[in-house]
């Protein structure tokens, strides 16, 4: 099995842990500059890390709330459903010290089939900025052949996705430019 490793994001701004299997699809398609995007080798799973302006008129477990629709809206998804949102230990994250709160949502959109969505949303108000950690799961019947030559790399797991919202850690503050 390939073993997890911490991967530069934004111009090495960030770092992060990526789960065994990942991809970073800059190398494969453009990505826009505020998105850092990575598709699991075998499975249609992906992981996607955005820097966002701040929404400050939503606080709480509407923030997180906002982002999923504004995600579903984006996509033109036929339906989207929240299905929990819950706060983050600030304690567990390595952004705890300009982390001012941190939720986790599990919800599911419509767009061609149901897709499985899960969301840490990490607010950093200090830097007008909302990061969101989006891992998208789809059915396991869309999912690629995983026959056994594939067999060497699970899908990746909550736990794989916990990891990567845990690890992320700012190196460089000047990536929100000014302060």
């Amino acid at each position: 099995m390939e073993p997890t490793r911490d991967y530069p994001l934004f111009g090495g701004a960030f770092s992060t842990t990526l789960p065994p299997g990942a991809i970073d699809v800059s190398d494969l398609r453009p990505v826009p500059d505020n998105q850092e995007v990575f598709c699991h080798r075998v499975t249609d799973q992906s992981l996607i890390v955005e820097l966002l302006e701040l929404q400050a008129h939503v606080q709480g477990e509407e923030a997180a709330r906002y982002h999923f629709e504004d995600v579903g809206g984006v996509q033109e998804a036929r339906a989207v459903q929240v299905e929990t949102v819950q706060p983050l230990v600030l304690e567990n994250l390595a952004l705890r010290g300009c982390c001012q709160e941190a939720w986790i949502l599990s919800g599911q959109q419509q767009v061609a089939k149901y897709v499985t969505l899960h969301q840490a949303l990490l607010r950093l108000p200090q830097y007008q900025t909302d990061l969101l950690l989006t891992f998208n799961q789809p059915p396991p019947e869309n999912r690629s052949s995983l026959g056994p030559e594939n067999l060497s790399i699970p899908p990746w797991s909550l736990g794989d996705f916990e990891q990567l919202v845990t690890s992320l850690t700012l190196h460089d503050p000047n990536i929100f430019g000014p302060q």
